[in-house]
């Protein structure tokens, strides 16, 4: 009878024994260990086993190449910002520009080897590589370019005193962008099986060299925040602290100067969008990587599909809370700097904002969370390197925010005078902390769940247990069958002649009254209240995506373009020092800007796959 649920029968021998042999409930017997090897089983093998420890050799040699790369490149990168003896701007470009020319090389080797070969059967890893996610990237990758151009006129508005590197630079960036972008469009899916020692130490490369690319990004952008924070921080009171601004203006002039000025402005404007580019291209790049030589599950991915029905309350809060947001950066950055009073009143307009955004997005994660956990639905448990990346980021670049909080916190508590603004964020800083905390919890359950299609055809199946011809206990089973694959709970069930059937527990309750096992008896599994069934249980976790995701947006948008109140707030940089906790924010703040873009990358694939 268990074949019919696709179950292997077990041995008569076995079966006669336990039968014999027990006195209460049913327990399911061991296999033995002197049973033949199933015919489909498979039987592993040596030579395998050996072909394996290469390719992990290759994993472990290309991965240590790509940090030595990454290492040495942080280092020039750290000796131009401190302005250490014999190292130059040009000489950190030069090694960018080597980066970019090394890997252009190998993408084009890739993309020919590629088209000569194109009619041959290619595995494809369905996850990688979405449409949504290389629309994004194209979009970065234009206003990178146009980022390229503006760097282009820069140089030669300074030509006379700048080096043909700072020229060469912009060039070869815009034609590595274009490449690039063709390259992940047309071959971010694969599963490389040739060359699988040179493809690992290719793309690991891509990887790091986007890595630097974004370093350089940030380090660039940075410089120029910290320059008009220095310059802002006189107007709060904090006259003990130094405003020695780090400047690496040329040393000429530019013509026409007005042109100038609009460039320099342009270039750090646009320069979130190329750090969002450049991060967002090394993650495509590892997961490229760590695809090399895998063997593709037989699962396979069910296409996306977006859906715009249903979906109206969280699209209108979350355009409310994405035109607040704007509002009161606009604002912010008018009032910041201004005067004392202006200043202080931006903080407490920003803060107050953000309090009641960040409630609001907790209270939409925790409906969220509830709802799953009230709903029976399996968990996809497959291993899928794309997956396992997105959960990874959302954890690790939360701990920048995070680190930032607590010194906030730290600081409020220990600090001896308190501005009134202060006290708006400690708030502030308890709920970035939670609501990262319980979005993280959403987003990662919500992608590792089945398909909605697939979790339909799955049931609870109901079993009893019979022992000697008489039912002793109840069991379920979880298995990918339908209801029609066994008999309705009405029909009669031939007792056991030889033995005894039974099952594991699935139902987390192993002991049961005797009046829920009978086949009439089972407690039923627990149910949504009725609004949240079916469709409306979709349109509700859908509303609850799309608003934190434009949440997310929302949120984004601030630090990314100068409203930072860590760096205005100045009561951390009395209690840790000003340097100190510069070097906390400008390590930090980099990592909490791709948090948002990439939760918010996360939960629009939510969307599509609820």
């Amino acid at each position: 009878m268990l074949e019919g649920l696709g179950l292997p029968a077990s041995p008569p021998a076995a079966a006669s024994t336990s039968v014999a042999g027990s006195s209460g409930p049913a327990a399911c017997p061991p296999p033995s260990p002197s049973a033949p090897r199933s015919p489909e089983s498979p039987v592993p093998r040596r030579g395998g086993v050996r072909a394996s420890v290469p390719q992990k050799l290759a994993e472990t040699l290309s991965s240590q190449y790509g940090l030595i790369v990454f290492v040495a490149g942080l280092l020039l990168l750290l000796a131009w910002a401190v302005h250490a003896a014999g190292v130059g701007k040009s000489d950190l470009l030069c090694f960018l520009t080597a980066l970019m020319l090394l890997q252009l090389l190998w993408m084009l080797w890739y993309v020919g080897r590629s088209s000569a070969h194109r009619r041959l059967f290619r595995l494809k890893d369905t996850h990688a590589g979405a449409g949504w996610l290389r629309g994004s990237i194209t979009l970065f990758a234009v206003i990178t370019i146009v980022l390229g151009c503006l760097k282009i006129g820069y140089f030669i508005g300074f030509s006379e005193c700048l080096s043909a590197t700072e020229g060469v630079f912009p060039v070869m960036h815009a034609v590595h962008t274009l490449l690039q972008v063709y390259f992940l469009w047309g071959h971010a899916k694969d599963i490389i099986q040739s060359f699988k020692t040179l493809e690992r130490f290719g793309v690991i490369h891509s990887v790091f060299t986007n890595l630097l690319l974004w370093a350089n990004g940030v380090l660039n952008e940075s410089k120029h925040q910290l320059n008009e924070h220095k310059e802002r921080l006189i107007t709060l009171g904090f006259g003990n602290i130094t405003t020695v601004l780090d400047d690496h203006t040329p040393q000429c002039n530019c013509t026409p100067p007005t042109l100038c000025t609009a460039i320099s402005h342009g270039i750090y404007y646009l320069y979130p969008f190329n750090i969002e580019y450049q991060i967002l291209a090394s993650t495509m790049l590892y997961v490229l990587w760590k695809n090399i030589g895998r063997k593709v599950d037989s699962h396979q991915h069910q296409k996306m599909q977006f859906k715009s029905d249903g979906v109206m309350v969280g699209t209108v809060l979350g355009l409310t809370a994405l035109a607040a947001t704007i509002a009161v950066v606009v604002v912010y950055l008018i009032h910041i700097g201004r005067s004392k009073t202006k200043s202080e009143s931006a903080l407490i307009m920003f803060y107050l904002y953000a309090i009641t955004l960040l409630m609001l997005m907790g209270a939409a994660g925790l409906a969220g969370i509830r709802i799953y956990r009230i709903e029976e639905k399996s968990l996809d448990e497959s291993k899928n390197p794309a997956r396992k990346l997105d959960s990874d980021l959302l954890v690790g670049t939360a701990s920048g925010s995070w680190l930032i909080s607590w010194g906030s916190i730290l600081a409020i508590l220990c600090a001896e005078d308190h501005p009134r603004y202060t006290w708006y964020n400690l708030p502030y800083s308890i709920l970035v902390m939670v609501e990262k905390y319980i979005q993280n919890l959403f987003i990662i359950e919500s992608i590792h769940r089945e398909p909605e299609k697939l979790s339909e055809d799955i049931r609870t199946l109901r079993v009893v247990t019979v022992c000697n011809g008489k039912p002793v206990a109840s069991s379920c089973l979880k298995s990918g069958g339908v209801a029609g694959d066994v008999a309705p709970r009405g029909r009669d069930m031939p007792p056991a002649a030889e033995g005894n059937v039974c099952m594991r527990e699935g139902c987390g309750k192993e002991e049961e009254k005797q009046e829920e096992s009978s086949w009439g008896g089972s407690p039923s599994p627990v149910r949504l209240p009725r609004f949240l069934q079916g469709n409306a249980k979709r349109k509700v976790l859908r509303n609850i995506a799309a608003f934190l995701f434009l949440c997310n947006i929302s949120l984004w948008i601030p630090p990314a373009f100068g409203c930072r109140p860590e760096y205005d707030n100045g009561l951390e940089e009395i209690v840790f020092g000003f340097e100190p906790w510069i070097i906390v924010v400008n390590l930090a703040m980099p990592f909490s800007i791709f948090y948002r873009m990439h939760a918010a990358a996360s939960l629009f694939e939510v969307y599509c796959n609820i």
